[in-house]
């Protein structure tokens, strides 16, 4: 599999101000990023598959939160992900590119978790969580996810 980074960036952070010109960001599920790095993009829903390809084009950023990029890692681990690079490897490029950008879990995402147990599996609780931290549309397939978050589902 190979990365699909360009030479552009653009880097973001998620204390700056909303520039109503900045490009779109969103928050990816586990299995939207994996998808969309493995070759797999066709399992992606049309907007999902578009903002993945934008991220790729830096017309716009995608935040990895911290439990997707921990099951990234065990998903590698476990040889059911092979990644161009050794996953450490590779997850520092990804955030050095500008296009992704690690979403931290603070304190703040666990206080909103424990508002959504609506949603059964903590995982997802925590990633949907982020989303509404950060108030960005989620990359998911699981709409009642997003719905019982709150938040836009980006997928189909």
């Amino acid at each position: 599999m190979r990365t699909r980074f360009g030479r552009k960036s653009w880097p973001l952070s998620a204390n700056s101000s909303v520039d109503p010109k900045a490009p779109p960001l969103a928050v990816t599920d586990t299995h939207a990023l994996i998808w969309a790095i493995d070759g797999n993009r066709k399992r992606l829903g049309r907007h999902a598959r578009k903002m993945f390809d934008n991220a790729d084009d830096a017309k716009c950023g995608i935040y990895i939160p911290a439990p997707v990029l921990a099951e990234l890692g065990e998903a590698c681990h476990k040889n059911r992900v092979t990644l161009a690079l050794p996953f450490e490897e590779w997850a520092r490029a990804a955030f050095a590119s500008g296009k992704y950008h690690e979403a931290e879990l603070t304190a703040e995402i666990v206080y909103v978790a424990q508002r959504l147990y609506a949603i059964a599996e903590r995982g997802d609780r925590l990633i949907a969580a982020t989303a509404v931290a950060l108030d960005l549309p989620l990359i998911t397939r699981d709409p009642q996810i997003a719905a019982a978050a709150g938040v836009e589902c980006l997928w189909a």
